[in-house]
């Protein structure tokens, strides 16, 4: 059983997953069991020899997971037409999609992005799930890893191994958001649209840096993760969680979740113990470390596909005080800013996970979606 998995059973059977605050900043964990369409899938692993990361390192085998849905259908010039990516948060899989509030919503039969229709492809980042990770056996040895390397092996994924050549959509969510935008300058003319949702394309600074420095910092600074060779998990994980639960939560999710002082002390507790138990200490580290250089905003000229950027007003990992999301979709013609207001059904930052939410603006985007 993957930690994907069991996370997954844990937070249900505390009935506290209903809530995508409650997931690591930028990844809600399914909510409900996955369809019986959707469980099953095409798992695999591309095995890329001598992979050289942007700081100089090399692995000699770098394992990168996926899951599948669908069938690539080529045009008459052999270019691939249905192939959708879709991109999960820090601390996610790709296979944390398949749960009937989203892939129910998004890739059943007659839905949106039906896979009967589109090819659907859900990569795990390197340092996630079934990808090569430092829990693996490297530990701290291993390759310090940029959003640039992640994009790069999604890239290396597609072309290489499932043949892809181009997709008429990247989706993203968090990390995925802004892996989105990466891929968006780096591979202008790989897609024919983007669908970022819940970050904004410039340095992470301000509040949200903070808050992952404090929680990088409280696992690093405790004398128990004894630079990565630990033989127990390091305390200080326990903190570095309380504090990215706070970034990602939404007052209104809670209040309704835990509306009586013992329900959300029980809440809490359930939370951080289940979190405690399926997370690995330098895993955590290299996932919230790969963010250090992110900084689209010097290249988002070079951005030219039409782009559909949603953020919703009860994220607090991406205020929407700061105005940032918008005076950066201002500098892209053919990007649409859409923030959402504050709901009973919006999930704060996990809002990024609600098809129910955001879906039609996605209907209408893919209507009007040109192929390029």
């Amino acid at each position: 059983m993957t930690r994907a998995s069991l996370l997954h059973i844990l937070l249900s059977s505390l009935s506290i997953a209903s809530s995508a605050a409650i997931a690591s900043v930028g990844n809600a964990q399914p909510t409900t069991p996955a369809a019986g369409w959707a469980r099953a899938g095409t798992q695999g692993d591309f095995v890329v020899t001598d992979f050289t990361f942007r700081s100089g390192e090399r692995l000699p085998a770098l394992r990168l997971h996926y899951t599948t849905l669908g069938t690539p259908q080529r045009d008459a010039r052999g270019v691939v037409r249905n192939a959708v990516m879709i991109l999960h948060g820090t601390g996610g899989t790709g296979r944390s999609f398949l749960s009937t509030a989203y892939a129910g919503e998004l890739f059943a039969p007659g839905k949106l992005l039906d896979s009967a229709k589109y090819f659907i492809v859900l990569p795990d980042g390197i340092g996630h799930g079934g990808s090569s990770k430092p829990s693996d056996g490297l530990h701290a040895r291993f390759p310090k890893y940029t959003y640039d390397d992640m994009v790069t092996a999604q890239h290396r994924l597609l072309t290489e191994h499932l043949k892809v050549n181009h997709v008429r959509l990247i989706m993203g969510t968090s990390m995925g958001c802004m892996h989105g935008w990466v891929w968006g300058h780096t591979y202008p003319d790989f897609m024919d649209g983007l669908a970022p949702y819940a970050c904004v394309p410039a340095q992470i600074a301000g509040r949200n840096r903070m808050i992952r420095t404090m929680a990088m910092d409280a696992v690093r600074n405790d004398p128990a993760w004894k630079g990565g060779e630990y033989t127990s998990t390091p305390p200080g994980l326990r903190a570095a969680q309380m504090m990215l639960y706070i970034m990602s939560s939404a007052p209104l999710v809670q209040q309704a979740q835990a509306p009586t002082r013992d329900k959300a002390d029980s809440v809490i507790r359930a939370y951080l113990d289940a979190r405690m138990a399926t997370t690995d200490a330098n895993d955590f580290l290299y996932q919230f470390d790969a963010s250090r250089d992110y900084d689209p905003s010097p290249n988002l000229s070079r951005i030219t596909a039409p782009a559909l950027f949603i953020n919703s007003a009860d994220d607090q990992v991406n205020p929407p005080e700061l105005g940032m999301a918008e005076r950066y979709a201002a500098t892209m013609p053919r990007t649409k800013f859409i923030l959402l207001p504050i709901s009973p059904e919006t999930r704060g930052h996990g809002t990024h996970s609600a098809p129910k939410v955001w879906g039609e603006y996605l209907r209408a985007f893919l209507a009007a979606l040109p192929q390029r």
